[in-house]
């Protein structure tokens, strides 16, 4: 079957956020996020990320079932833990488009679907107009953690490749779940930006 990648908007966005949240518990279980989430708390999440103007969801299909997808919306209105490092340096945050997850299921990967999710999200912030930035953040893990796997692979070289770039002591901090863990702790977010 072919895959397509299309974004989603309205309606059939909010009829892809089970999916999104299904995607978001089992790809997010791995390394390096080691997310144990519960759909109650993702309903929660997603809820709020589909009551922002201007949100996208891009969503890899095969068939009829979802199988990636990647968000984006406006910086204002998302989490306060994603904006308040960038208040706290002086950017306006109107004017910056925040990508969310991106999230594939292993079997899918390889396909260039990563590409044509930034492609999408980015082409979508545009459209809209009157935003300058693109950007993102990746949980930092020590490198010494004993779940990490041994032949893993950071995204670093795609994302500089795609025209990002990590911006120095521009970190959040984003509590939840690891697996095989009692309480939540806040893990240190890594923002990467690029000039739409």
């Amino acid at each position: 079957m072919t895959i397509r990648v299309e974004p989603l908007v309205g309606e059939d966005l909010i009829r892809a956020l089970p999916d999104l949240a299904r995607l978001r518990i089992t790809v997010f279980r791995d390394w390096p996020y080691l997310y144990d989430g519960t759909l109650e708390y993702e309903r929660a999440y997603i809820e709020k990320f589909s009551r922002s103007e201007g949100s996208v969801i891009v969503a890899a299909i095969d068939g009829e079932t979802i199988v990636g997808a990647a968000t984006a919306s406006p910086m204002v209105g998302h989490a306060d833990e994603f904006a308040e490092p960038f208040k706290a340096r002086g950017y306006n945050i109107a004017r910056i488009f925040y990508f969310g997850e991106s999230v594939l299921l292993k079997s899918y990967r390889g396909r260039g679907i990563g590409n044509a999710f930034f492609d999408y999200r980015e082409a979508h912030a545009r459209r809209l107009g009157g935003y300058t930035h693109a950007t993102f953040c990746a949980v930092v893990r020590p490198d010494d953690h004993p779940l990490k796997p041994k032949d893993y692979v950071p995204l670093d070289a795609f994302w500089m490749k795609r025209g990002y770039r990590k911006i120095e002591g521009l970190i959040g901090h984003f509590e939840w779940l690891d697996i095989g863990e009692r309480t939540k702790t806040a893990k240190p977010m890594q923002f990467w930006m690029k000039a739409l």
